[in-house]
């Protein structure tokens, strides 16, 4: 019973320092390789955007728009450091920002590397490190 309990607790602990390394300080993206060269990249290689009709800090992408771009999501409380930031959206959820930039991916995009959506509407642009 012992060992099952001490087992637990080192689980527990090691669950918990797997959750603040992904909400405190990690950076929610990385630099990868598209169709059209670097590009910042989510954690499945997804390409980022970025949109000319947002604010710095401000998204102004919502309903249809945020359907066929998904924001880059973030959880409550994550803390950010350097060039990355943390914005909340008007529905009260929060969203990752590059350079104060709103980040976001295109539903268009079907695979890593993919880069479908720079240029869409003349607003639409790939994120750059």
């Amino acid at each position: 019973m012992a060992i099952l309990a001490r087992a637990l607790t080192i689980i527990a602990i090691a669950f918990g320092l797997t959750l603040a390394s992904v909400s405190y300080g990690a950076a929610p993206a990385r630099t990868g390789q598209t169709e059209k060269g670097d590009a910042l990249v989510n954690s499945e290689g997804m390409s980022l955007y970025v949109y000319d009709k947002d604010e710095k800090g401000k998204s102004n992408c919502y309903d249809r728009c945020a359907q066929n771009w998904p924001p880059l999501m973030a959880e409550k409380g994550t803390s950010a450091e350097g060039d990355w930031s943390v914005i909340e959206r008007n529905d009260g959820s929060f969203q990752w920002a590059y350079k104060g930039a709103p980040l976001y991916t295109w539903v268009k995009d079907t695979k890593p590397g993919d880069a479908t959506g720079d240029g869409v509407g003349g607003v639409w642009k790939l994120a750059r490190p």
